[in-house]
């Protein structure tokens, strides 16, 4: 019955596309909405034989996934669009149109037929459906895609099957029959006019299908990490290593993060992201990202054998996220343990609907192996990046991994347990935290803000009595405000950051006449207020109190302040002092190197962002640390400010609700040699203080 319900309502679906621009069911349509696709007819197809090694890519991936993010309900936030059949033609922008007949005479072929042609390729099943459902896949891939480009929404994530990854030419390959993600891109650059598409392939097998398609092409950076294990885990392929970085024109643009043993975890991964494809993808400046969401590298799953738990795909969502103006499709590749990949998407679409990310779990020291990656894959791509031309480092030749390294014994290994233990613990990692309360935002600044265009479920606030003892410490602060002015904002300071403490709210911003005065309350009142670790972010010359500075629960990095010399570094504060810091150049790279390696490694209760009068940065800089900073916390911050500059107020308050930057990050500045020398001094001294600061092992 309830397959039938589905029939009708995906039937609903396909002839409402017929009325407007393939739009269905809107929710909240608009450049700020997320798409969903998912189609009932996806499922037809199903192994017809025995074949263990096939056995694992069924229907129930897409059926207990869809039931998962209704009764979460995310499904039903989402504007669902319909799933249409490539055509031909759309096929051909990748495919062979031999190889397109081959697998469009499957509809009329017998189960020993579908077998025989089988095993003309690696890992492949067919079905008689096999042809409809593949063109489908592809399908709801460009409907996505075309949704995004035109404005109907702003991102979206497409749940298809077959997977298309592996998927070459003239071959099917790994339970892929087309490259959905390939075809798209193309899609993207043909139809819409785009120069730059950035793919981000996070299934735990190699793309080797997508990377053949684009290795001469610098219009296409595509990115993947994959387990590799010294060329011994399928596909086994010499191309799949860290020093394969494209041919031709396309040297550089296709990278390569190669894991030489299993059991990675979210350290590992956010790691990954921070010191090599961040960097890489704020200096491309894509116009569109598009990732191949394998779940194969999420814990529990047999292919992968990882570690990772869900929140890390919220957290590498959010990464990705402030690239191309927020347009983002996801499309479903792996994924073979059905609760994890279930919590994977959910986690991952409800980031993707601007929801705060969860809490990232977990030591927050990435491995041996994986640093080693690490430096492999920068090194190798020093001579292509200007954001990491200033690495200094060569490749590990030796890896630890040849000399017997193991690792510690893994989930699901014989060593762990019963299987009985195995699965507690298992079901225990994938019990997904609920999501964090949407309590909105709170505003404490200039009633001149009442014209702006704020979040609707933004909170005004009005202030409290400051008390004597408060209003004498400001008073030994700040000598300079008068005092009635003064008082009203520290009113509505104390008010907005006593909710935040208490969960009333989220985040917040604050104005204040005395901005230094007003941070020196602030994270003494973070202190009192019940925060176990604070991180301040304090952006341009500000007075830091001497008492605050070496405060074992406050770790205070200070941008653009004034030059600080090695002895008087500590621990808990950072100081990337001169106002060459806060250039465009040198901040994207702090940033990425320094900033978030730090919160990530600190994990922090609540951040607060300090701008000091003509801090420096630019609008779009500081949207884009209010932005990332948000994944450390838990999304817990709050912003202070010392002028009333209205248009960044109204830009804060949409950062902090999840809405996409107004533009791309680009054009690429590369910071000096001096600040770049200046960022590598400044991690290396404190790289065994916070341990995401590594890039290397040596």
């Amino acid at each position: 019955m309830r397959r039938r319900r589905e029939a009708a309502r995906t039937r609903r679906l396909r002839s409402s596309a017929a009325r407007g621009p393939g739009m269905a069911e809107n929710r909240r349509s608009g450049p700020q909405a997320t798409a969903l696709i998912y189609d009932e007819d996806m499922t037809r197809v199903r192994l017809l034989w025995d074949d263990p090694e096939c056995a694992i890519e069924g229907p129930e991936r897409l059926t207990a996934t869809y039931a998962r993010l209704c009764h979460r309900g995310l499904a039903q936030r989402c504007v669902r669009l319909p799933a249409r059949e490539a055509t031909e033609e759309e096929l051909g922008l990748v495919h062979s149109p031999e190889y397109v007949a081959v697998v469009k005479g499957t509809q009329t072929m017998s189960t020993e037929e579908l077998r025989t042609l089988a095993q003309q390729y690696d890992a492949v099943y067919f079905h008689p459906s096999t042809f409809p459902c593949a063109r489908m896949a592809v399908g709801a891939t460009l409907q996505l895609v075309d949704a995004v480009l035109t404005g109907a929404v702003g991102n979206g994530m497409a749940l298809v099957r077959p997977p298309g990854h592996h998927s070459q030419r003239d071959a099917a390959n790994g339970f892929c029959v087309f490259n959905n993600v390939a075809i798209a891109a193309e899609h993207a650059k043909r139809r819409h006019g785009l120069q730059r598409v950035l793919i981000v392939d996070w299934d735990i097998h190699h793309g080797q299908g997508t990377q053949g398609v684009f290795e001469n092409d610098p219009s296409v950076l595509y990115f993947s990490w994959h387990r590799y294990e010294h060329q011994s885990f399928w596909p086994r392929l010499r191309e799949s290593d860290y020093d394969v970085v494209g041919q031709g024109p396309g040297r550089g643009f296709t990278v390569n993060v190669p894991w030489n043993k299993v059991g990675m975890k979210n350290a590992d991964y956010v790691s990954v992201f921070l010191h090599v494809l961040l960097p890489l993808a704020i200096e491309f400046d894509p116009e569109l990202v598009l990732v191949s969401a394998g779940f194969d590298s999420g814990i529990g799953d047999p292919e992968g054998q990882m570690q990772a738990t869900p929140e890390c795909f919220a957290h590498l969502t959010l990464l990705l996220l402030p690239l191309a103006r927020g347009r983002l499709c996801a499309v479903l590749e792996g994924g073979y343990h059905l609760q994890c990949l279930a919590e994977c998407v959910c986690l991952t679409l409800q980031t993707l609907l601007g929801d705060p990310v969860p809490a990232l779990s977990g030591d927050p020291a990435p491995c041996l192996s994986s640093l080693e990656s690490i430096q492999n894959v920068r090194a190798a791509h020093a001579p292509h990046w200007a954001s990491l031309r200033h690495e200094d480092t060569g490749p590990i030749l030796t890896p630890s991994t040849w000399c017997g390294d193991g690792g510690p014994p893994l989930l699901g290994a014989q060593s762990v347990g019963t299987t009985e233990r195995r699965g507690t613990l298992l079901d225990k990692l994938l019990s997904c935290p609920p999501p964090p309360p949407h309590t909105g935002i709170g505003l404490a600044v200039p009633d001149s803000t009442s014209s702006l265009n704020l979040p609707p479920a933004l909170l005004q606030e009005e202030g409290v009595i400051v008390s004597k003892e408060e209003a004498e410490m400001w008073s030994r602060l700040d000598s300079a405000s008068t005092q009635d002015q003064a008082l009203a904002a520290l009113g509505k300071l104390l008010a907005l950051l006593d909710k935040i403490l208490t969960g009333q709210v989220r985040a917040g911003i604050a104005v204040s006449p005395a901005v230094s005065a007003a941070m020196a309350v602030a994270l003494r009142k973070g202190l009192t207020g019940g925060a176990q670790r604070l991180l301040c972010v304090a952006v341009g010359e500000l007075d830091i109190p001497e008492d605050l500075r070496d405060n074992g629960r406050i770790l205070l990095l200070n941008i653009g302040g004034k030059e600080q010399s090695e002895a008087a570094a500590s621990r808990t504060h950072i100081c990337l002092g001169g106002h060459e810091a806060t250039e465009p150049g040198t901040f994207l790279l702090a940033l990425t190197s320094l900033i978030l390696p730090v919160a990530y490694s600190f994990r922090p209760d609540l951040v607060l962002i300090v701008l000091g009068p003509d801090c420096g940065l630019r609008n779009l800089d500081v949207e884009l640390l209010t932005r990332l900073l948000q994944g450390p916390v838990a999304g817990q911050m709050l912003l202070l400010l010392q002028n009333p500059d209205l248009p960044l107020v109204e830009a804060l308050a949409w950062a902090l609700e999840g809405r996409a930057l107004p533009s791309t990050l680009g054009p690429f500045l590369s910071a000096s040699p001096k600040q770049a020398l200046a960022i590598t001094r400044l991690c290396r001294q404190r790289r065994l203080d916070w341990p995401m600061l590594q890039v290397s092992v040596t």
